[in-house]
């Protein structure tokens, strides 16, 4: 896929130009936009991530395409007690919970998440380490351009295949 960095700098580029919509690998996909705050640098970071739903809850996977180490960003949410996503044109903060493979829920989320991005069995085959699973649940929708101020609007609601959509998407 090329210089990891440089691949997630064009999808975050087309994410936001086309309300979302991304082409390529991740076409058709539900992809989110998480802003976390690097643990050790302290520096901002945004990563995009296919997403699936649950509930009102989305659910984002650590499986950095089956490297034996964590993401970064896992680590990072592990210790922020709220997160920014970016979801179509809306920016959310939500609550993160990291689910490990210990936790009695990671099986069930695990499924959720593995059905609807297959790929996964494919990562699974590179190593031995199991994908932890980020809970994010939204406690407000926010405007559409991040560092905006406003107050918080909209509602998510559930569109086709129990996925989390937006008031007004």
């Amino acid at each position: 896929m090329g210089d990891v960095n440089e691949v997630n700098k064009r999808i975050i580029g087309e994410f936001r130009a086309r309300g979302g919509i991304v082409s390529g690998h991740f076409e058709g996909k539900h992809l989110l936009l998480l802003h976390t705050v690097g643990r050790r640098t302290g520096q901002a970071r945004v990563n995009p991530l296919v997403y699936a739903a649950d509930g009102d809850s989305l659910l984002v996977c650590g499986s950095s395409r089956g490297a034996d180490k964590d993401p970064a960003w896992v680590g990072n949410v592990a210790v922020m007690s709220e997160v920014t996503i970016e979801v179509g044109e809306r920016v959310l903060r939500a609550t993160p919970t990291v689910v490990t493979h210990a936790s009695p829920e990671w099986e069930r989320l695990y499924r959720i998440w593995s059905a609807y991005w297959p790929e996964s069995v494919q990562y699974e085959t590179k190593t031995s380490r199991r994908f932890p699973i980020v809970k994010l649940e939204p406690v407000a929708v926010g405007p559409a351009s991040v560092g905006e101020s406003g107050p918080a609007h909209g509602a998510l609601g559930h569109g086709d295949e129990g996925r989390v959509v937006l008031d007004g998407r």
